[in-house]
């Protein structure tokens, strides 16, 4: 296991992003002016139940009732699948019913299907014999299983009727409002009757920004951990290569081990242990995260044979039936959970997050299918045909004299043929299709916002398509590494994760502020492009971050823009306020010399689509006929257009809401059905407008990475990189000869290979200060951080710091020793 020999010092000072004066302040209400809803204990909690129902209650106006149901089937369901196995293994008798025994009936010579069935106190017996322990010990873990699943169904419908009530006293919504609400406006109630309620009583007013970390808190860790490889997920097996695995079971031991259960970091849903972050023991800290993982591992291990039974039964029942009716549903693809994680923003829900999925997923599916094996399709197209003529000779018999169905594997093989037809069919491409990889990937980079700097111009490669197929897999592959999972996940937690604990460590400690009102978070949910901006993605001159506190594949810029233009309210930092307007106007610049520009290629020039630009056609759905003539443009031509269309229509909307304010009517009240329709349609476009623009956003920034790569590629050698010298040291003659290699880029730090740029090498390593950033507007703040350096070293300024270092003693306390830099590998292979 890799070391930091270094020491920290305590995080003393907390972030705040309240309005200057408040960092101490605490609400005083009188106790008859109390409403029910001031200060909820528990803000954590309430936010997350009103963002994750979100989509339910924005659907119907039936949402509550939605909830409730889904939750009391998965009870039922649970019953079923336990109960049915049961039965299925000890209450049939088998030899009845494939026909080995003869039954003696008095009416008729018919077997029925209660005559498989073994009379209850038959039944009862099997299962209580001796040599059933298994079983009773299944039946025993699954009964404790269920009574816990009940009783959080009690507590949910208790919290679901708190919620509904909270709808309707608190923001004034209706049930019959809801499904033309948007969770911008949602969010912008909360934030507004925390004036009148105090929900929170540690802060005056609350900002988008704190409603986001509290309902993000652990996930903005976890995509962190995944931004910087530090969760055990990639692996390199001897026979498959590069893979990556992430399932559900592994996910939820990383969440019980790092946040919630018994002995986690963290004490409360808001706050991490105090002796976490403090830098003098954390050797200790590390040994006991070690433990605790080895046992959770150890017990993982123990229950495998119970989860692994519960997976396979659950897939039966769930897939079998959609196989029989669809069998190439097991051919078709979804986003991975790991791709979820890679692929997610900073402070991004999770109804964000699908939605700009979804919205890639077509784009997605046929970039993979522009791999398929000419050599595939044609044994496909002849395996086809052979299973084709069997069928079709059954069938005409079976038309012809049905007893033909009487015949023993008759109809289980007309049953097998048509699946293996179905499969077939699904390796034969459409002869009229014409892909066109790189537009493809362009257009998915659109959607999905982040993707490695190899991928680009290497789009044919099958490198390219096996590396994107781990974030976009197989449906069956889904559920195969769903079903290897209990068996998979102590083996990482034992042999993988248990040797990153110290890493673990120092990652809580180095990367929690403590912002007053909302609690402990990551500090790059914070967005701050000074603490964690990569020079490579327009944060150059503008950030102090080493490498250590760099996020990868500008994951701190994408997010900020993504929240900015997913949240217009928001208003951010002065410093970070100026870098989201000099991005807009970089790109508005480009846009509207676009069309004029014929000298020289823009940036926003290479960024375009063809004629059947998926991007354009879906960001101008809604607006005009007219629109559709955006498909041959560029998505900066469509925004424009775009714009204009949104502008008249948020006029005439704004018009019409002022007009109805005035007699005390809202714009999306039912009392009109032309009325609820105009505002769910204008909260449409307005939203497909905001998807489009982070597309643009996401698409210029990308293209201005890759254009400054190239610039460092061309004057840094290849077997220079890895170098501590300078560019300047070079020979005159090399740095004239042409790169060859000039057009691959260096490879994402979350995929292999990472080459970090010289430019982005830390000249400096700092003692322990602290930082404060002064936010204005409604959200105005300080931030009090503790600095850091490279790999959980701690910064002070003014100190040079080599990348090599002379040994460090392993522990010691904090005034004796001076912080050191040594470098970590972080992928477990």
């Amino acid at each position: 296991m890799a070391h930091f020999d270094t020491e920290y010092q305590r995080l003393e000072a907390s972030y705040s992003d309240s309005p200057p004066g408040e960092a101490n302040l605490l609400m005083h209400v009188p106790e008859g002016a109390k409403s029910q809803w001031h200060h909820i204990e528990n803000l954590d909690l309430f936010f997350q139940r009103i963002s994750f129902n979100i989509p339910c209650l924005l659907c119907s106006k039936n949402g509550f009732t939605c909830m409730l149901l889904g939750e009391f089937f998965e009870l039922v369901q649970l019953l079923f699948v336990v109960g049915f196995t049961v039965f299925l293994a000890n209450c049939v008798d088998y030899d009845i019913l494939f026909a080995n025994k003869f039954v003696n009936h008095t009416d008729s010579s018919k077997v029925t299907l209660p005559d498989a069935f073994l009379p209850v106190n038959v039944c009862s017996a099997r299962v209580q014999r001796y040599n059933n322990a298994f079983v009773i010990f299944v039946l025993i873990i699954s009964g404790v299983f269920w009574l816990h699943r009940l009783v959080k169904f009690i507590y949910n419908v208790c919290c679901y009727w708190e919620i509904r009530s909270f709808y309707i006293n608190a923001l004034k919504m209706n049930m019959s409002e809801l499904p033309y609400a948007t969770w911008q406006e949602v969010q912008a109630r909360i934030v507004e009757i925390q004036k009148e309620h105090q929900i929170c009583i540690h802060k005056k007013e609350l900002t988008e920004l704190d409603i986001y970390h509290r309902i993000l808190r652990f996930k903005n860790y976890m995509v962190a951990m995944v931004n910087k490889s530090l969760l055990p997920v990639r692996f390199r097996l001897p026979v498959f290569g590069d893979c990556v695995f992430y399932t559900r079971g592994l996910k939820y031991n990383f969440e019980l081990i790092f946040f919630w259960g018994p002995g986690s970091l963290f004490e409360n849903e808001w706050s991490l242990k105090p002796e976490y972050k403090r830098g003098g023991n954390r050797l200790e800290l590390a040994d006991r995260l070690a433990s605790r993982i080895l046992w959770i591992g150890i017990a993982n291990l123990l229950l495998c044979p119970v989860i692994l039974v519960w997976q396979i039964l659950y897939a039966f029942f769930s897939y079998t039936e959609v196989i029989k009716r669809e069998p190439g549903s097991l051919g078709a693809r979804c986003w991975s959970l790991y791709g979820r994680c890679y692929l997610r923003h900073f402070n991004e829900l999770d109804h964000e997050l699908m939605s700009r999925l979804s919205k890639g997923y077509k784009a997605a599916s046929k970039y993979m299918n522009c791999f398929l094996s000419p050599l595939l399709t044609v044994v496909a197209k002849n395996v086809a045909f052979f299973a084709g003529s069997l069928l079709a000779v059954l069938i005409a018999l079976t038309i012809y004299d049905e007893d033909v169905l009487a015949v023993e594997h008759v109809l289980s093989s007309v049953t097998l043929l048509g699946v293996c037809i179905t499969v077939c069919r699904s390796f034969i491409p459409d002869k009229h299709m014409v892909f066109c990889p790189e537009q493809l990937l362009r257009v998915i980079l659109a959607h999905i916002h982040y993707m490695p700097d190899h991928w680009q111009g290497n789009a044919h490669r099958y490198e390219t398509r096996d590396q994107f197929s781990q974030l976009f897999q197989y449906k069956a592959v889904f559920i195969l590494e769903e079903l290897l999972s209990p068996v998979v996940t102590p083996i990482i937690l034992i042999f993988c994760l248990r040797r990153k604990s110290l890493e673990i460590i120092d990652f809580f400690r180095n990367f929690t502020v403590e912002v007053i009102g909302v609690g402990d978070t990551c500090s790059f949910a914070q967005m701050d492009i000074r603490q964690h901006g990569h020079p490579a993605w327009m944060s150059e001159g503008k950030t102090e971050a080493s490498i250590y506190q760099q996020a990868e594949d500008g994951k701190t810029e994408l997010s900020l823009m993504h929240f900015a233009i997913t949240n217009p309210q928001w208003q951010p930092p002065q410093e970070t306020t100026h870098f989201i307007s000099q991005l807009k106007e970089r790109v508005h610049r480009e846009a509207t010399g676009f069309p004029e520009a014929h000298l020289c290629p823009s940036t926003l020039a290479s960024v375009h689509f063809g004629r059947d630009s998926y991007l354009a056609n879906h960001a101008a759905a809604g607006v005009s006929d007219g629109a559709s003539a955006l498909r041959s443009l560029s998505p900066i031509s469509s925004s424009l257009h775009l714009r204009g269309s949104l502008s008249v229509a948020h006029n005439k909307t704004s018009t019409m809401s002022k007009a109805m304010a005035g007699s005390g009517t809202d714009a999306r009240t039912v009392s009109s059905g032309s009325s609820a329709w105009e505002g769910q349609l204008t909260s449409l476009i307005l939203s497909e407008y905001a998807s489009t623009e982070m597309s643009i956003h996401a698409l210029y920034m990308h293209e201005l990475h890759k254009q400054q790569s190239r610039g460092e590629l061309s004057r840094h050698t290849w077997h220079r990189q890895e170098s501590d010298e300078s560019s300047d040291s070079l020979p005159e003659e090399v740095r004239s000869q042409p790169n060859p290699h000039s057009r691959n880029f260096p490879r994402s730090h979350t995929f292999p290979t990472t080459v970090a740029s010289p430019s982005a090498i830390p000249t400096s390593a700092s003692a322990s200060r602290s930082k404060t950033i002064g936010q204005e507007g409604g959200s105005r703040g300080k931030v009090v951080r503790s600095a850091r350096v490279p790999m959980g070293g701690w910064a002070e300024d003014g100190q040079a710091a080599s990348r090599h270092h002379d040994p460090v003693p392993e522990e010691s306390s904090e005034d004796e020793m001076p912080p050191q830099i040594q470098k970590v590998n972080s992928l477990c292979v």
